[in-house]
């Protein structure tokens, strides 16, 4: 049973949050609730079986265990007993809810931490550890930054949203379309936790993937707008390759290596026809680019086919739009492949040389690839342990150290 609950805890935690939040609008006093409710949870299920709908009994559980906390406290504060009343009155049983109206809660939750009000680096914070349960450590490596400064944003933003009694709704018409942005741009960070978690034992979460998928869905459904379309196709063609990307034991496959015939076929199908339906707006974004890039791969019948000169030339656009330097530095790989390692070695130096990316371990691993590949055996040893310095992910540890121990072994004695 111990088991089934902290099934319940991983998948569906975040969905009886964000009704929690709606129920007892503050953010603080929800997170109590659904602590509580799990308590509860572990007390009462090994004995009595797991109820018909877990996240629905959460959410009961958890805002009646706060409205009695709150009226015992009540005594002492006559503001608390206002608040009580109006937690308790007109509320149906959150025991009744429907996984949908649960559903739709998630998407309100997305939104309101997605406020204008709110900075855009707090937003994105917010809604990853809220909707999606993200630790701060999590975020931070996500965002480059530290732990302290990301625990920080996420104080602000919750007592901006109390302070500005922000309303817990989706908007529509303008402000919809306004504060899609940033949404995308959540809902994309989430996928990509899932797809490369940032650290532990696992180089996927494939409960963070489906949910990025799901809430990507959910937009299109919301609001068909031709970047969040490409979004949706950008995630579900990278998850295509989710099962070939880890080896049986759970080591890092790199794309040429992948057996392209276990590919998802239907994640394909399906990404491939919202690129085409985002392209035809005729407006390009960088999403619909970077699905585009995705769609070159997916219809590739192997590694060698790649038409590195179409992907070469998305990316082009891409920097346009995007002057990150992780984008210049995929475009970089891009050219490598198209152009030779010299070239593109001679761009990731580029990069680098700029400080930016001097943390991220991808960038180093790059260069040592390139480097590697020129025959510069001391030089890519260097870069290799500086990205093995830099990585928390197991799997990719354990790939950057074969690698090293390969330049090891080709080192004239």
């Amino acid at each position: 049973m111990q088991d089934a609950i902290s099934a319940i805890h991983r998948n569906d935690s975040r969905r009886a949050l964000a009704t929690l939040v709606r129920l007892l609008g503050d953010f603080d006093l929800a997170e109590e609730a659904l602590q509580d409710a799990f308590i509860a949870a572990s007390e009462q299920w090994p004995r009595d079986g797991l109820p018909n709908n877990p996240s629905a009994w959460l959410v009961s559980t958890g805002r009646f265990k706060t409205i009695d906390r709150l009226r015992r406290r009540a005594r002492f504060d006559s503001l608390l007993g206002e608040l009580v009343t109006t937690l308790d009155e007109n509320v149906p049983d959150p025991g009744d809810m429907s996984d949908l109206e649960l559903a739709d809660d998630r998407l309100r939750l997305i939104f309101i931490c997605c406020h204008p009000a709110l900075s855009p680096d707090a937003q994105v914070a917010l809604t990853l550890r809220e909707v999606c349960g993200l630790t701060t450590e999590e975020i931070a490596h996500a965002f480059l930054t530290s732990p302290s400064t990301i625990a920080q944003r996420i104080v602000r933003a919750k007592t901006k949203i109390r302070d500005a009694q922000i309303p817990y709704e989706v908007p529509t018409g303008r402000g919809l379309a306004e504060r899609l942005e940033v949404v995308n741009q959540v809902v994309y960070l989430v996928f990509n936790e899932g797809y490369t978690a940032s650290m532990g034992p696992d180089l996927i979460r494939v409960d963070m993937s489906e949910e990025a998928i799901y809430l990507g869905r959910l937009l299109v459904d919301l609001l068909p707008d031709p970047e969040t379309r490409g979004l949706l196709a950008l995630m579900l063609l990278h998850d295509s390759r989710r099962e070939q990307r880890t080896s049986e034991s759970g080591d890092f496959v790199l794309l040429p290596d992948q057996d392209r015939s276990k590919w998802n076929r239907d994640r394909i199908d399906e990404g491939l026809s919202h690129v085409q339906e985002a392209l035809s707006s005729g407006v390009l974004g960088p999403y619909m680019l970077q699905a585009a890039i995705a769609a070159a791969h997916a219809v590739a019948p192997s590694a060698e086919s790649t038409d590195w000169d179409r992907i070469a030339e998305l990316y082009d656009h891409l920097v346009d739009l995007d002057q990150s330097p992780v984008v210049a530095l995929n475009r970089a790989a891009a050219v490598a492949m198209r152009d030779g390692p010299e070239v593109g070695l001679a761009l990731i130096d580029e990069i680098l040389a700029t400080g930016d990316l001097d943390e991220y371990h991808l960038a180093h691993s790059a260069k040592a690839d390139l480097l590697r590949r020129l025959g510069k055996t001391s030089e890519a040893r260097a870069s290799y342990q500086r990205a093995l310095d830099l990585a928390q992910q197991e799997p990719e540890r354990r790939f950057l150290s074969r690698r090293l121990a390969e330049t090891e072994d080709t080192t004239p004695r």
